[in-house]
């Protein structure tokens, strides 16, 4: 019997479950700098942690997926998923006995919560790793005639995630919301999606890889990784991750104060042309190839970041909308076309490759786009706030210093006073001629350094044009861009599932 369609959607609700859980983080970071008092950079790392963890399962799954197969990876991942929502859950009641009367208990306090939703983060993450381990490979096997086609699908998932967390997140997450709740509810939000996924892969049975099926060894699959192309695929795949998934982690938070009320509805939006486009990619990719494809969305994402980062407070909503869609429009194939690529000029490399290819991403966005990010805001906020209003810098600045990487250590703001001047703005309090003066200067500077931060950002897509038109430019001098085959593979959905390759394909 047929099951393609089942272990697509299977595949599917992982990464509307992974872009659901990533939404709603994304827009409760701030419920977080409040309750906990975390600067950005603290923020940042959490965030990081919701990346970070997927290369180490994606690479180590990936080395034994061909051989131990896809079911067992997935209950793995099931279980991991519900953890991660077990761990966050225990930071509030963690914190709260701890908290005390000294600011060294509170510092502890503090402490601890971080680390509970960090171990809650990096769990998330490496459930969504050893997922991608998974249905990657698997689509290129249930379609391998055309898996740059499929995988774009597959990852409209992603996007399709972030389109429903993102309208939960606008109707009840944060301060802003139109019925907030607390926090602790909306992270339960990944949960039904979950639910879902597992239910479908305990009853079904899976196929054996590509790869397997045409006898390719793991040595074979280890031997691709001296092509030069491929590397070259790897370092651009993890500047695609800064840029898509670091950017993405923060862009809510960064405009909410240019755009307050609406920073959720552009991310909503972008997350709906992703979705929308990457239905598309086959035609798309057939008049334009995969790495032309790849260069102009670099270009676009560059200029999208750039717009984005020089948006004023009370700019029109038309405008923020304009770039908004500019940066929609450079990251929505990113991803998966990278992906499809590795998938068809490398099928020898079967699960190993897509997994590499996966981790360098989310290694990347993980451990350096997501603190950079937030390591930037501090940076940039802090000083915009020290030189224009040194007094009022004094009073929220961050009781310690952070580095980042080789970049020298810098106070940021502290989320809790930043959030209780918020609070008493909002609910329209009486403020304290102190809180009078420091309301303007501290605004001004958390615009600042979100913007500088985007413009940054903007660098990392430029590199990654340059990388795309050497790509453009080598393929050209071989005759064109080309799939390779393997060999022995017999590449019909049949061979694989017992069907059709795909719906309404003969």
């Amino acid at each position: 019997m047929n099951n393609n369609r089942q272990l697509f959607l299977a595949s599917f609700f992982t990464l509307i479950a992974a872009g659901m859980g990533f939404a709603v983080r994304g827009a409760i970071l701030a419920d977080w700098a409040s309750d906990f008092g975390f600067t950005k950079q603290t923020l940042g790392d959490i965030a990081g942690a919701g990346l970070w963890g997927f290369p180490i399962t994606i690479i180590l799954c990936s080395l034994v997926a061909d051989r131990v197969g896809y079911k067992p990876l997935m209950v793995l991942a099931f279980l991991l998923h519900v953890g991660s929502a077990v761990a966050t859950y225990a930071a509030t009641p963690v914190f709260n006995s701890m908290k005390g009367t000294t600011p060294e208990q509170l510092e502890s306090a503090r402490l601890a919560a971080f680390n509970w939703l960090y171990a809650g983060a990096l769990l998330f993450s490496l459930a969504n790793g050893v997922c991608e381990s998974v249905i990657n490979p698997l689509v290129a096997t249930l379609y391998p005639n055309q898996k740059t086609h499929y995988l774009n699908i597959l990852h409209a998932g992603w996007p399709g995630g972030l389109i429903i967390g993102g309208i939960l997140a606008y109707v009840f997450c944060g301060r802003d919301a139109l019925s907030p709740l607390p926090w602790q509810v909306t992270m339960a939000f990944f949960l039904p999606p979950t639910l879902y996924y597992g239910f479908v892969i305990a009853k079904e049975k899976f196929p054996i890889s590509e790869a397997r099926a045409a006898g390719v060894s793991f040595g074979t699959m280890l031997a691709e990784f001296a092509s030069p192309i491929l590397l070259l695929l790897l370092l651009l795949h993890a500047l695609v991750g800064y840029v898509e998934l670091g950017t993405d982690s923060w862009i809510t938070n960064i405009m909410n104060a240019v755009v307050p009320g609406n920073a959720i509805l552009l991310f909503i939006y972008t997350s709906g042309l992703m979705f929308v486009l990457r239905f598309f990619a086959g035609p798309i990719v057939e008049r334009i190839n995969p790495v032309g494809l790849l260069f102009v969305s670099s270009i676009l994402g560059c200029i999208g970041l750039t717009w984005l980062g020089s948006i004023e407070l009370g700019s029109s909503i038309v405008v923020a909308f304009a770039a908004a869609t500019t940066y929609g429009l450079g990251k929505t194939f990113l991803w998966p076309t990278m992906l499809g690529i590795a998938g068809e000029r490398f099928p020898k490399g079967g699960a190993l490759t897509m997994g590499a290819m996966g981790a360098c991403g989310m290694l990347s966005a993980g451990l350096i786009g997501n603190p950079a990010i937030g390591y930037q805001q501090d940076k940039y906020a802090s000083e915009q706030l020290r030189e224009s209003a040194p007094e009022t810098y004094e009073r929220f600045r961050a009781p310690k210093e952070r580095s980042f990487l080789i970049f020298p250590a810098v106070a940021g703001l502290d989320g809790a006073k930043v959030g209780l001047l918020d609070d008493k703005i909002k609910e329209k309090k009486e403020l304290t001629p102190e809180e009078t003066v420091d309301r303007k200067p501290v605004e001004s500077a958390g615009i600042y350094g979100g913007q500088m931060a985007l413009r940054k950002t903007a660098y990392v897509p430029a590199a990654m044009a340059v990388g795309y038109l050497i790509l453009v430019l080598y393929f050209r001098a071989k005759g064109g861009y080309k799939s390779e085959v393997l060999h022995g593979a017999k590449p019909d959905g049949e061979h694989y599932t017992g069907g059709t390759e795909g719906p309404g394909e003969g």
